[in-house]
């Protein structure tokens, strides 16, 4: 599908319909929505802009359906198409000074027959490829060397090996391709957003709105989620008010990009591998409204902590799930980010035609991750609210690989004929775009991590602006316990 005949207004508000009418929620809440026409934002041949603008206005609206729900104002939200992409680009700096969030052997390398995209970023995820490919492991061993040691491997037998292994790597496919595969036909047969009633349970009662309140005051949200889209998705519904008490394992390494995620969340270590790390959540869930976790199909649920048991602790509760690939599938239980889901799903191949290269090409910033995270939040309170009105327990589930079904469904940018050898499109608007200063929508504020130069949230809400009340702080920093 083509967009490139639709005002990019339609395109945004056409979005947020189909996703709250999926999501079952009134619609008139609708027309308390203000999107903003955009030009495209970044380059691109996909409709990035309508999948943050659209995505990002889906959570806000709920947030203020939520507040009204519990005798706040009734209030506007306005989300600018600029400001959602760049908030969906991890820009920041920690004292003055941007960090570098990619290791060199990261990316896209040529193999006997393709090309394969490597993620080592952590130590032992960038050890172990380099184990499997027979090269000495630590941070000496140069990029080159990974190129030549790659180039006998075909790309699926290197994907295959390294997913037997535990480690993250893609083979680059073609959408054809990637649409013949199983686990994308088990993923055409699941919605984008999954939400569930799980068990039965009393609907909840919520404290009253309190004046000069966020919507979410009050709302617990216990967060075991690591990267971007879990993080996106916490950060959000701390922005509008909720409690999040972020887990961290402290066996487990984090990247930089926490010091961004973590605004006004309180942030905590236990050790779900031991007996009182293992108490000390499920006491801390019994207080909880929602569950948002990202770890990987029965990950936690091998820990005693699966959606139905989550749901026997918590009568009520919200339970969260995010995956790669889906829940069901041959690549269930597969582990995977955006850049590798952006690969093995088509993106890249598809974005490299578009323009005129050989070598795969990924979408200028994480899309995936940040769509998924703000349907995350979405969803979390579509379910608060279905629970408020029905009862039961919730689990709400989500897919990187189905957050970029939709962004497909969202369309192209331009028409699609084919011009030379490498069949690249003619006339696409979104590629000549130039992205948009940053310094109109940022912040400076202090964090345990150091002074912050960091984006503000980019939904407006009319009446109750939405905002962190907590710094950002490092993992532990914390005790395991509700304020």
């Amino acid at each position: 599908m083509n967009t490139h005949d639709t005002p990019p207004a339609v395109q945004a508000a056409r979005a947020l319909q189909d996703l709250w009418r999926a999501a079952g929620l009134p619609e008139a809440t609708l027309a308390q929505a203000e999107l903003p026409a955009a030009a495209p934002v970044l380059p691109s041949s996909f409709n990035i802009t309508t999948a943050a603008q659209a995505s990002l206005s889906a959570a806000a609206l709920a947030a203020v359906a939520i507040g009204q729900t519990r005798g706040g104002p009734v209030q506007q939200v306005r989300v600018e198409a600029a400001h959602a992409v760049l908030d969906s680009m991890a820009w920041f700096t920690v004292n003055g000074q941007a960090l570098h969030l990619w290791d060199k052997r990261s990316g896209a390398y040529r193999c006997a027959d393709g090309w394969v995209r490597v993620h080592a970023n952590f130590a032992h995820h960038r050890d172990g490829a380099l184990r499997l490919l027979g090269l000495p492991t630590g941070p000496d061993t140069e990029r080159a060397a990974v190129a030549q040691a790659l180039a006998g491997w075909r790309a699926q037998d290197f994907e295959d090996a390294a997913a037997a292994a535990g480690l993250v790597v893609a083979a680059a496919r073609s959408f054809a391709e990637w649409d013949a595969h199983p686990q994308a036909e088990a993923l055409r047969a699941q919605p984008l957003l999954a939400i569930e009633r799980i068990a039965d349970a009393p609907p909840r009662a919520w404290a009253p709105w309190r004046e000069g309140g966020l919507p979410l005051d009050g709302l617990r949200v216990l967060e075991l989620t690591r990267i971007l889209a879990g993080p996106v998705a916490g950060r959000t519904l701390a922005a509008y008010g909720a409690d999040v008490l972020l887990v961290n394992s402290p066996r487990l390494p984090n990247i930089d990009a926490i010091a961004d995620t973590s605004r006004g969340k309180l942030s905590a270590h236990l050790d779900l591998d031991e007996a009182p790390g293992r108490q000390a959540l499920a006491a801390l869930l019994r207080e909880a409204h929602v569950f948002l976790q990202g770890y990987r199909p029965g990950a936690l649920a091998a820990r005693g902590f699966g959606p139905h048991e989550v749901a026997a602790l918590a009568p009520g509760i919200v339970a969260v799930s995010l995956s790669a690939y889906g829940p069901t599938g041959p690549w269930a239980g597969r582990r995977g980010f955006d850049s590798l889901v952006q690969t093995a799903t088509g993106f890249n191949l598809a974005e490299a035609q578009a323009w005129g290269s050989e070598e795969p090409r990924p979408l200028p910033l994480q899309m995936l991750d940040y769509a998924a995270g703000y349907l995350l939040a979405f969803g979390t309170q579509a379910a608060l609210l279905r629970q408020a009105r029905e009862g039961g327990s919730w689990h709400v589930q989500l897919s990187l690989a189905g957050v970029g079904l939709w962004l497909r469904q969202l369309g192209r940018l331009g028409p699609l004929g084919p011009l030379g050898p490498l069949g690249r499109f003619g006339d696409m608007p979104g590629l000549p775009a130039q992205r948009p200063p940053v310094e109109p929508y940022l912040e400076t504020v202090d964090s345990g991590f150091g002074r912050l130069q960091v984006l503000r949230h980019p939904a407006c809400f009319s009446a109750t602006p939405a905002h962190w009340r907590r710094p950002s702080m490092p993992p532990g920093s914390h005790p395991p316990r509700w304020p």
